[in-house]
């Protein structure tokens, strides 16, 4: 393997001329590593790491949310910031057939088709977020504006509050 295989994710934002620093962090070849853990790996903040969560709504279709990695996805919040009336996660086993990732290596860049996607607003506090580099142990980091336009999505509220 050479120094840096490219992921889809990198070639995308290459392709949409967005500039970003890959990090890798050590892992087990096929084990998906928990977003704290990446976190600590990489030396970042959690509130600058994010994950990519896919989900079901009631209408049959994909939406895909991106949250930091300590926050928990607020399913209500979330359906309503994409209009319908509810959204369930997908199983993991669905992940690679929906997406084309596997479990830890979801990015919001790159999936094989185009699905709504929504940044929890909070990324717009950082000036340059974390995600999945399309592989576990690859992260991304840019500027959530450039993530949030290469991944044609949006941001809203979709955590809920801390207790």
């Amino acid at each position: 393997m050479s120094k840096e295989a490219k992921t889809n994710a990198m070639r995308m934002l290459e392709r949409a001329k967005i500039s970003y620093t890959s990090h890798e962090y050590p892992h087990e070849e096929g084990s998906a590593v928990d977003g704290a853990t990446v976190a600590q790996l990489t030396g970042q903040d959690p509130a600058r790491v994010f994950k990519t969560l896919v989900t079901q709504g009631a209408d049959k279709n994909y939406y895909v949310f991106v949250v930091p990695v300590l926050a928990e996805l607020d399913l209500k919040k979330a359906a309503r910031s994409v209009g319908v009336k509810s959204v369930a996660m997908i199983h993991v086993a669905d992940i690679n057939k929906v997406t084309g990732y596997i479990r830890g290596g979801c990015s919001p860049v790159g999936m094989k088709k185009q699905f709504v996607t929504v940044f929890d607003e909070s990324c717009l506090n950082q000036s340059t977020i974390l995600v999945s580099g399309g592989r576990i142990g690859t992260q991304i980091e840019c500027a959530p504006a450039d993530l949030v336009r290469a991944s044609r999505g949006s941001t809203a509220a979709i955590t809920k509050a801390v207790e």
